[in-house]
């Protein structure tokens, strides 16, 4: 039995050695790689954290102690340590283990995350109410160098170093290397400059020089800037000194002596404190380390070679289809610019970067920033693509409302992952851009049904004199002709594409072909349904929508987004102002986060697929 295998909880982990510890981070890094080669996941990040994360485990008191984890990315030999071994071959499937923290899983998954930036501000939240309620546990914040460049991020250290709460924040560092001098160097500083002789010593000879008559506070202010110039030749932590952390590192985070006993020191330390570890993504996998950007994010592979399965093959993605489409637009047109958060292979922008370089922004994780910034292309006449996935648009609101369409400006939102996106959860569906984004003056929002109405609808958008959205799905095209020259669809005009006497349809984006399969299904049956593509949910295509009502027994919509204020909320309030009364059946997802899956699953247990929408539109008829 292994060492991993005989753990009962990570309170186990003080009671091993340094060697037990070393085989132990082994073993986590094979269970690992074995799951999610079968299941995909987050790798690199995971396994560039194995032995922080057991440093963690051993030094602090989980679940009392409380460690907020960043994005969630990196959490798996979290869960491993924490008692969830056996249930870990379920791993990002319907109904098994999370990819990232749940507080329903664990008591020793503190916060619940999945969008980047968080934990510092949700740690000092902790750690003030620690404090208000008289209470002694340490609160850590792991958070990467990748989720530091969001706002949020910074205003959580701002806030920490204004309050002096203690707090210890991990800077999980897999960008820099450390050289062997620096690292012997740091390895040295940190393990002395933070003993509690060192610290004792600093904190009474602080006292000492202000409490001296006359000269004693330009003397402590000459010694603590003698002490930040050589911080600042020497390490990179001026950044965090200045937000009024006492900085330690940068360590070297594979080393599990340096890293408990680091941690030991630092866990007496008052104040907030700012660790410096640096990692190495995909650490210990050879082909992860060598392609860590492949290795984020991976579907299943081969753990002997490394080699990730080959897809379902078929028609390009939408995505591929809209990096295609914006680089032959670019071509043409020199004005259009591109911006990403952090996501230029995610949202298909890898050829666009390398043809346009001048004309490529990736900002990191900042939306707020993107949208903004966009606004201020779109100012000076440029023509900025906003490409994001729907549900990180989420995070610049404000920015969409005041910056953008409040001044009428035009930019392209291109929200990919729109609707369900599968095995990473609810933090990551893009479930709720219609309701979000169609109550907001100016904004004009499109949901195209295959690639070639993607293509017409980036055409319309950058045609459009004012903020144009418009969202599609993961995954794979339908592989429908797509013509050499698309052309810009008139706004707010849908397209009848199937005759029924029965009922109408009025289906958008993705769950039009389902609506069309539904419709074809009850045909058969004895049931005739026209079908609508109503492309557009903002502005709706009112004078096809009133006819086809009025010509009609009754209406269903069908949409892949949440019921409340989409796509069929906006269709009943405007046949209700036409005065049309008609029973309407709106088939949609309910007033919940939905829960990981395939995306095939996920439309089947919700009844948004052919089947679904068949069963439901049958129920209906049966009780009207």
């Amino acid at each position: 039995m292994t060492i991993l295998q005989k753990l009962q909880s990570p309170a186990e982990l003080k009671e091993l050695s340094i060697p037990e510890l070393e085989t132990l981070a082994e073993e986590l890094r094979e269970t690992i790689i074995a799951t999610v080669a079968t299941n995909g996941g987050h790798l690199a990040s995971s396994l560039g954290v194995v032995e922080l994360t057991i440093a963690l485990h051993r030094v602090l008191d989980s679940p009392q102690d409380k460690i907020v984890w960043d994005v969630g990315h990196q959490v798996y030999a979290h869960k491993l340590l924490t008692g969830r071994l056996a249930e870990f071959p379920t791993l990002r499937q319907l109904d098994g283990l999370s990819g990232f923290p749940k507080r329903h899983e664990s008591p020793h998954d503190v916060f619940d995350v999945g969008h980047s930036g968080t934990s510092i501000s949700a740690a000092l939240g902790m750690a003030a109410a620690r404090d208000t309620l008289g209470g002694t546990e340490k609160i850590v914040a792991v958070i990467g160098d990748g989720s530091l460049t969001g706002g949020i991020a910074f205003e959580g250290l701002n806030h920490a170093g204004h309050l002096k709460r203690d707090l210890i924040v991990i800077l999980n560092d897999n960008e820099m290397s450390i050289s062997a001098n620096v690292g012997a160097l740091s390895d040295f500083l940190n393990r002395k400059m933070t003993s509690d002789l060192v610290v004792r010593l600093k904190r009474e000879t602080e006292s000492f020089l202000g409490g001296l008559p006359r000269f004693g506070r330009e003397l402590l202010q000459i010694a603590r800037r003698a002490e930040d110039s050589i911080k600042g030749f020497l390490t990179p932590g001026m950044l965090f000194e200045s937000f009024g952390f006492n900085y330690v590192g940068p360590i070297d985070g594979h080393r599990l002596d340096l890293l408990c006993e680091m941690l030991q020191n630092v866990k007496k330390m008052k104040g907030p404190v700012l660790v410096h570890v640096v990692t190495k993504k995909g650490k210990g996998y050879p082909p992860a380390e060598a392609n860590p950007s492949l290795f984020h994010g991976v579907g299943p592979f081969n753990p002997e070679t490394g080699e990730v399965q080959a897809g379902k093959g078929g028609a390009a993605s939408y995505t591929a289809t809209f990096g295609r489409m914006m680089v032959e637009l670019a071509e043409k047109d020199p004005a259009i610019v591109a911006i990403t958060a952090a996501m230029c292979e995610g949202t298909g922008l890898n050829d666009f970067a390398a043809a346009f370089p001048e004309r490529f922004f990736d900002v990191g994780i900042a939306e707020q920033h993107a949208v903004t910034f966009a606004a201020g292309l779109a100012n000076r006449g440029l023509k900025p693509v906003v490409a994001l996935y729907s549900t990180f648009l989420q995070r610049a609101y404000d920015n969409v409302l005041h910056d953008v369409a409040l001044q009428n400006l035009p930019v392209v939102f291109a929200l990919d992952r729109g609707g369900l996106v599968g095995a990473d959860g609810p933090t990551h569906h893009g479930l709720f851009d219609f309701s979000y984004l169609r109550h907001i003056p100016n904004m004009v929002i499109m949901a195209p049904r295959n690639e070639e109405e993607l293509r017409r609808a980036m055409v319309t958008g950058l045609c459009h004199q004012g903020p144009f959205a418009f969202r599609y799905p993961r995954g794979n095209g339908f592989g429908v002709p797509l013509s050499t020259d698309p052309q810009p669809l008139e706004i707010g005009k849908g397209e009848k594409l199937r005759s029924g006497k029965d009922g109408v349809i009025f289906a958008i984006g993705t769950a039009v072909a389902d609506a069309l399969t539904a419709a074809v299904i009850l045909s058969a049956e004895g049931l005739e349904l026209s079908v609508v593509d109503a492309r557009f949910v903002k502005p709706l295509d009112l004078e096809l929508l009133t006819k086809e009502a009025a010509a009609h027994r009754f209406v269903v919509t069908v949409e892949e987004h949440v019921l409340m204020g989409g796509f069929g909320s906006a269709v009943t309030e405007a046949l209700t102002q036409s005065e049309i009364q008609v029973p309407i059946l709106m088939i949609g997802l309910p007033d919940l986060f939905i829960e990981q899956g395939t995306q095939a699953e996920l439309k089947a247990r919700y009844g948004i697929d052919s089947e679904g929408i068949v069963s439901l539109i049958r129920n209906f008829t049966d009780k009207n």
